[in-house]
């Protein structure tokens, strides 16, 4: 069937004339080279998904894209020297056969003379220079490097395959780039933690010296809290064998002049005999205790002393001579203020003397006792005493006036009614009377009248003005 006059004909309408084979030869060449850039468009999407290979991934589709777009016999991506120094791989080249490599030692002398030109930042041309392909790699406008290809396509690549190729190596520039910031962050991270370790090192340390320096300062005012404690009980020793001993011995000498002239009137001065046989036999006691205090204030305690179990058996190590005492600790022993220790050690041995001295007793056991809210020191003995004569004494000890006489159980709950316990008296179960001693945790700072925190007050005023 053929047209009329003016009809469009079949090379009007299809672009290609039938009768020429050069038209239909270019629109092949040309589908050809389009399905070419699709499948290099679907290698690179298919690689942009990849991410948990890290670039190197993307940038081997790149090649493998180029290379197939191109039919290369030789593929390369590099980057320059100088540019993204961080990223990896710097370069990668790909044969006609093989897999993409950054071995570049058994590379033929032109694909590695090309190479070096595109890593040395500047062109060099090999001889056979006709069928090379370069795009540059470009990054915020700037060639950080190139992709290139020794192709093998029937006549040069048009500007379409071009196109397809400079996408391709913008694309490998992007993921080299976030390599680069990848690596750098890796790398900062890495020195951040190696900061933080040291930091925390650091602070170990530094608790560990806070800690060693806050026992050395304790032991120091231990030290200085003793030092001056020694002073003192020297002094008071001293006062108690040129003074008190003295009278007493001199009352006692008085007393055996008084029992012989009774002794010489006879039968009517019986009765007074007997009063001055007691008060000679009394007087001699008092001369022993005064002599056992004097000794005990004359030994110092050791330096190690320092928590309040510690004192409690530098206390019963004074009365082992004449009792056999013994020290048990229940719980985990708690840091108290160093007043309180001293007046709970000085509590426990005011009970461990009356046990002693009154009670007829052989043995006595202290036992100390620590609960998250209450401190309980006990002594029970052996001995003759009873709970309900003691109490009864105590109460006749409160209303007693203050002579220094007989103040023993008064002067025990002094102490602990000072620091907010109590005392009270039970029978013991090895057969005598059990004080217990009472003080409830924690316990506050407070500032305290007795002779320790006097002295230690009247110490830290003097360190202060002397430091002024």
């Amino acid at each position: 069937m053929s047209g009329g006059p003016g009809s469009p004909d079949l090379a009007t309408l299809t672009g290609v004339r039938s009768g020429k084979r050069s038209y239909y030869r270019a629109f092949v060449r040309s589908d050809e080279r389009m399905q070419r850039a699709v499948r290099a468009m679907d290698s690179i999407s298919r690689a942009l998904v990849r991410t948990v290979e890290g670039p190197r991934g993307l940038l081997e589709e790149v090649v493998r894209a180029a290379a197939a777009h191109l039919e290369a016999d030789w593929t390369m991506l590099a980057l320059s020297d100088g540019h993204l120094s961080g990223a990896r791989p710097r370069f990668l080249v790909l044969g006609r056969e093989g897999d993409p490599t950054t071995d570049d030692t058994d590379l033929p002398p032109i694909v590695r003379l090309e190479l070096g030109a595109i890593r040395a930042g500047h062109a060099v041309r090999s001889d056979d220079d006709g069928r090379w392909v370069r795009v540059p790699m470009t990054l915020e406008g700037r060639q950080v490097g190139s992709l290139v290809g020794l192709h093998g396509l029937e006549v040069d690549p048009e500007p379409g395959d071009l196109s397809v190729l400079r996408i391709l190596a913008n694309q490998a520039a992007v993921s080299l780039h976030t390599s680069e910031q990848y690596q750098s962050g890796v790398a900062l991270h890495r020195r951040a933690q190696r900061l933080y370790d040291e930091a925390r090192a650091h602070a170990r340390d530094l608790e560990i010296r806070t800690t060693e320096l806050r026992r050395v300062e304790q032991r120091l005012v231990l030290a200085h809290q003793r030092e001056l404690l020694d002073a003192e009980r020297h002094r008071i020793a001293r006062e108690l064998h040129d003074s008190v001993t003295q009278y007493v011995l001199s009352a006692g000498m008085s007393v055996e002049i008084a029992r012989g002239e009774a002794e010489a009137l006879g039968t009517p001065a019986r009765s007074i005999l007997d009063r001055l046989q007691t008060a000679k036999q009394l007087s001699q006691e008092a001369v022993e205790q005064l002599r056992r205090a004097i000794y005990a204030l004359h030994q110092s305690p050791r330096d190690t002393v320092s928590t309040l179990p510690e004192l409690l058996h530098e206390v019963a190590e004074h009365h082992r001579p004449q009792l056999q005492v013994q020290v048990r600790v229940e719980g985990d022993v708690i840091r108290l203020p160093a007043d309180a220790d001293h007046e709970i050690a000085r509590a426990v041995g005011e009970a461990l003397f009356n046990v002693a001295t009154h009670a007829r007793a052989t043995r006595a056991v202290v036992r100390l006792r620590y609960r998250p809210d209450l401190l309980m020191a006990a002594v029970a003995d052996d001995g003759q005493g009873d709970p309900t004569d003691l109490s009864r004494l105590l109460r006749l000890e409160r209303g007693s006036p203050v002579d220094g006489r007989h103040r023993g159980l008064a002067n025990i709950e002094a102490r602990i009614v000072e620091l907010g316990g109590t005392v009270s008296f039970r029978r013991a179960r090895i057969g005598g009377v059990r004080v217990e001693m009472r003080v409830p945790l924690p316990l506050e700072e407070r500032e305290r009248s007795g002779l320790i925190n006097q002295l230690v007050g009247n110490a830290r005023t003097t360190t202060k003005e002397s430091r002024a």
